[in-house]
């Protein structure tokens, strides 16, 4: 293989949007290991007492990230942030107006490999309060991450929080309205179809959202981030191969899914799990009003959910011109 080096002239900016992504790559791909491991040298150190300390905070504090998370303006305000939004660069597209009088329920497509666009547009930066006034971003991920010592506090600092139900119902039930959740729909399982070029997405059998929205009336709102699966290439892993069948086993045993991905380096083009600059255009589509029903019907749910997929696939025929879609293509559910 023809490596393909970085040219030497290139301008300081763009060094340090590199060195952005490739701390936010170490973030979400090892600093919970690191942090975990960090802690075991604690414990059987000379400094175990904080270890221990530190036990008693997380008993305490155990509940935080499923009570609305404790979130850090000045964390979500690093400079690293926006040079990290501006190395793809990460743009988030408002077309309609979402009332700070209501909670919304945002529904990301599709998940990605790391999910960047729903990183950069609702746990850093301006964007998405300088479009959306009044409303507070929620950002939910696997419960999983919550139980790693130090790290947790650092991913609740950016806005992040647990994707259990309970969470979910925390920040669906302000009673002021202002909160919007934002859940990955596809979950873990999509990643594995995060190839270039694909629109397949895993959502048929994904109604939870729509009945949490149902019980506690909020908006629906379907987003579609443009590029999101263009950042890497994947190891081919087709439906029934041997590759996506252990991926597949363990991603129930482990709960998230494992990509074997690449993509650039640091210094050199042709291979390194540094994202390719691709931009991503996070479009944010019209909501869906809901009226509150506390025990839905199986029939209810499925007339929304149908709804739903109905106005997800008009924001992207919408919307797919503008990024680079071919007129031909559309999405697969």
């Amino acid at each position: 293989m023809k490596v393909e080096f970085a040219p030497i002239n290139i301008p300081l900016k763009r060094r340090m949007q590199t060195v952005a992504v490739l701390q936010w790559i170490f973030s979400f791909l090892l600093l919970a290991e690191f942090c975990c491991g960090f802690f075991v040298i604690l414990i059987l150190g000379n400094f175990w007492f904080l270890a221990v300390l530190y036990l008693l905070w997380l008993y305490l504090d155990w509940e935080t990230p499923c009570t609305g998370g404790r979130r850090s303006q000045w964390v979500r305000s690093w400079t690293v942030w926006k040079y990290f939004r501006e190395y793809f660069p990460i743009h988030l597209v408002k077309t309609s107006e979402l009332s700070p009088n209501h909670n919304y329920l945002l529904g990301f497509h599709p998940h990605g490999v790391l999910v960047a666009g729903a990183f950069g547009n609702f746990c850093t930066g301006p964007s998405f309060k300088n479009l959306f006034p009044g409303l507070t971003p929620y950002l939910h991920i696997m419960p999983i991450w919550f139980g790693c010592p130090f790290f947790r506090e650092y991913i609740m600092s950016a806005g992040m929080v647990s994707a259990s139900k309970e969470s979910v119902s925390y920040v669906l039930n302000n009673e002021g309205g202002g909160h919007a959740s934002i859940i990955v729909i596809g979950g873990a399982e999509e990643s594995l179809n995060a190839h270039p070029g694909s629109l397949t997405l895993n959502i048929l059998k994904r109604k939870g959202f729509i009945k949490m929205a149902l019980k506690h009336g909020a908006h629906l709102v379907p987003v579609f981030s443009f590029g999101e699966n263009e950042l890497f290439k994947q190891v081919a892993n087709p439906k029934g191969s041997w590759l996506r069948n252990v991926q597949e086993k363990l991603q129930k045993i482990m709960g998230f899914a494992l990509p074997l991905f690449h993509a650039r380096g640091v210094f050199q083009y042709s291979f390194g799990l540094i994202p390719y600059r691709q931009p991503i255009h996070t479009v944010v589509g019209s909501p869906i009003p809901v009226k509150r029903n506390l025990n839905p019907t199986t029939e209810e749910i499925e007339q929304l959910h149908a709804l739903y997929l109905q106005k997800l696939r008009k924001l992207f025929e919408e919307h797919k011109r503008n990024y680079g879609i071919p007129e031909h293509k559309s999405l697969i559910f």
